[in-house]
């Protein structure tokens, strides 16, 4: 019996040592070997009455999908489990491998943090300015404690009035860094004369661009007039940052066909998008399944940036696609449903007035998390949209891969779509509906590159040596 024992210690051993090696050859550092074993012991251990030879996709499934949720794991450990069960079966040697999406678990699993956009707001205002107290490092952690309360307000003022939650975490952010330069303790004090102190120390000390500047300024003249009820009025000459002319990176038509030529999947699909609809990354990544109109050929954009509404066109080029995707989506989501899950994210006020509308089909997001999570708020297990980052990063490398010099970003899609109209003949108030800008102004930038060569000169060396 012993030696029966021993051989099995024998064989398990020999099993370990051989994942071991098989992961360092696929690049896992040695450091991080011991952690890769850790994962897939406990992977197996998951399933103590069922041999491994006979596991297949749905176990491998069901385990991934039970780490999600339970929110001990942040988005790179996570993502090692991934690669640890995979490069198990990869060891083995099994048929069906492939028919897991590994780059999809491991891309497109990242949970929400407190302070995204998508879900920063339903804090309540002094739970918001605690936690932003309690982050690690911060230089700004002990304003935010010493000023809470100040803080809370300006927080509820700028809710009541219905600005954005970007708007919110930056005239938050300008204002704690205000209070920390002042380093006031008495805001009775505070005066307009710190505030032109504050913004030409961010031209000269910091050298900042103007629109950063300004930024600053919008903020503390909202704080003084809303939150300390001290008008500023009219603040004088002050040093101002300067404001650089920047053009908006456009990529030629050849270019974007490089750029989604080398992505895949759904990080095509919605690359494709961004270039086909002018849409804002946010405005793709939130996208529900009821904002799809393919009879129509459209997409609708809810409360886009301005908290306006505004109507796009599907491309017809990836309605087939789009429409596969869904169909697997809708997969997805009918299971989580049998699970037990299957309800999304909604703002409080939709949440309230339609109480079961989380868990049906049409509210659901078009381009859910890859991982159910805990909700950071709630502690309710929900499927999120994908965090932004992970088309932002496959986007960026894209470009790197076609060889293209340009800064190329998911922002330089929408750029490329408005230009591209405006070439094709499209006239700039239908473009500036599309873009959804509120003054045709900032539609009129594209424009520059309708004339070939700077301003439609042609260069002197062209006729230098004649025909």
């Amino acid at each position: 019996m012993n030696g029966k024992s021993s051989s099995q210690t024998d064989a398990v051993k020999s099993f370990w040592d051989n994942y071991a090696n098989f992961i360092i050859n696929q690049g896992v550092k040695g450091g991080q070997v011991r952690w890769y074993v850790i994962r897939a012991e406990q992977y197996i251990q998951a399933f103590p009455e069922k041999r491994l030879a006979a596991h297949g996709p749905e176990e491998v499934k069901t385990f991934l999908e039970k780490q999600g949720r339970t929110g001990r794991l942040s988005d790179w450990q996570f993502r090692q489990v991934v690669d640890a069960i995979q490069n198990l079966f990869k060891m083995l040697g099994v048929s069906w491998i492939g028919e897991i999406d590994w780059k999809h678990w491991k891309e497109e699993s990242a949970v929400l943090p407190l302070s995204h956009p998508t879900i920063a707001r339903e804090i309540p205002a002094r739970d918001t300015i605690k936690k932003l107290s309690n982050i690690k490092g911060s230089a700004l952690a002990r304003v935010r404690t010493q000023y809470k309360d100040i803080l809370g307000r300006l927080l509820v003022d700028i809710r009541s009035r219905g600005y954005s939650i970007k708007t919110e975490q930056t005239y938050e952010s300008w204002v704690s860094r205000f209070l920390a330069y002042s380093n006031s303790p008495a805001l009775d004090d505070l005066d307009k004369d710190h505030i032109v102190s504050f913004l030409q120390h961010l031209a000269v000390d910091r050298k900042v661009a103007a629109s950063t500047q300004n930024q600053a300024l919008n903020a503390l003249v909202f704080f003084y007039k809303n939150v300390l009820e001290k008008p500023v009025g009219d603040l004088g000459s002050f040093i101002r940052a300067r404001r650089p002319k920047k053009l908006p990176v456009v990529l030629s038509r050849e270019e974007v066909i490089r750029v989604i030529g080398r992505l895949e999947g759904r990080q095509q699909l919605m690359a494709s998008l961004l270039y086909g609809t002018g849409m804002r990354l946010m405005d793709c990544v939130r996208l529900r399944v009821k904002d799809i109109d393919f009879d129509y050929q459209q997409i609708i954009i809810r409360d886009g940036k301005g908290k306006k509404d505004r109507v796009v066109p599907l491309p017809s080029r990836v309605a087939g696609t789009l429409k596969t995707h869904l169909a697997d989506i809708k997969q997805i989501h009918s299971n989580d449903i049998e699970n037990g899950f299957g309800h999304v994210y909604l703002p409080r006020a939709l949440a309230r007035k339609y109480a079961k509308a989380s868990g049906e089909w049409r509210w659901q997001y078009v381009f859910p998390s890859a991982r159910l999570s805990a909700d950071p708020r709630t502690g309710n297990i929900r499927r999120h949209h994908i965090h932004e980052n992970t088309l932002q990063k496959a986007v960026k490398k894209a470009g790197d891969m076609a060889g293209i010099t340009k800064q190329v970003s998911c922002h330089a899609f929408r750029h490329s779509f408005a230009t591209h109209l405006l070439e094709a003949g499209y006239d700039i108030r239908t473009v500036q509906e599309l873009l959804g800008h509120k003054d045709v102004s900032t539609t009129m930038i594209y424009t520059h590159v309708l004339n070939k060569g700077g301003k439609g000169v042609q260069s002197p060396l062209d006729n230098l040596f004649g025909e």
